[in-house]
């Protein structure tokens, strides 16, 4: 059983709890797994989700490497990375905010 333990933010100076992974899959070609950018509240989501991106563009890979663009799952705890639910539309979302010129 999983202890009770809150996850906060990955935030600085945020006192939120965390209800948000994102995240990419990663391979070398062998194993595989989530690669974790970031554990965040709703209110830091578009501001870590952005560094992501830009985080994982920029990231240098070995031959045989996979690493895939990244993700916002929802925060579960109780569940193993697999299981966590991808969150597809939010993540549209905060592309499209991101790409919108600002005034």
């Amino acid at each position: 059983m999983m202890s009770p333990y809150t996850i906060r933010c990955y935030e600085k100076g945020c006192p939120h709890e965390a209800a948000y992974k994102i995240a990419a899959r990663w391979s070398d070609g062998i194993t595989g797994e989530l690669k974790t950018y970031g554990l965040v509240c709703a209110a830091c989501l578009p501001e870590w989700f952005r560094r992501s991106l830009a985080k994982q563009a920029s990231c240098r890979r070995a031959p045989n490497e996979v690493l895939e663009t990244p993700g916002i799952y929802r925060l579960d705890r109780a569940k193993r990375d697999a299981q966590l639910l991808r969150l597809p539309e939010i993540e549209e979302q905060l592309r499209l905010q991101a790409s919108e010129p600002h005034s």
